[in-house]
């Protein structure tokens, strides 16, 4: 019985929606730019089938400046393209911001998000940084 209840709970899993999803991630940054690790949480909004824009900020708490990035992000979507069951996503993506101790801040990702129900997934991001965490539908 357990079983068919956690079956029935992740199929109807959907890691990205399209037009109109809306999700947070909070997770660990475990490296990035020259400002080592530190906590990260970001929103994105859909605008089309494999289109989103969001924004976030990362904290970085490794270092002596105690630097930051607040900024906007973008991700193209590549499960629809790629016919990936709907709980996963596969998502490149690039971040363009206020980071504190260069002024800008540019970085570049490639992620992927596994939902294992309707508002809880995982992710991680890799690229010019190293992410882990939970996702959520909001």
């Amino acid at each position: 019985a357990i079983f068919i209840l956690f079956i029935a709970i992740t199929t109807q899993a959907q890691s990205y929606d399209g037009k109109g999803d809306s999700k947070i991630n909070v997770g660990y940054n475990i490296y990035g730019y020259e400002n080592g690790s530190g906590i990260k949480a970001t929103y994105s909004y859909g605008l089309s089938d494999q289109f989103s824009l969001g924004a976030g900020v990362t904290y970085y708490f490794n270092n002596e400046d105690n630097d930051y990035f607040l900024y906007v992000r973008a991700s193209f979507h590549l499960g629809p393209l790629m016919d990936l069951p709907p709980k996963l996503d596969i998502y490149p993506g690039v971040e363009i911001g206020y980071l504190s101790s260069q002024n800008i801040g540019l970085a570049g990702y490639l992620g992927i998000r596994y939902f294992f129900n309707d508002r809880i997934g995982i992710y991680t991001e890799i690229g010019s940084y190293g992410a882990i965490g939970l996702s959520f539908c909001i």
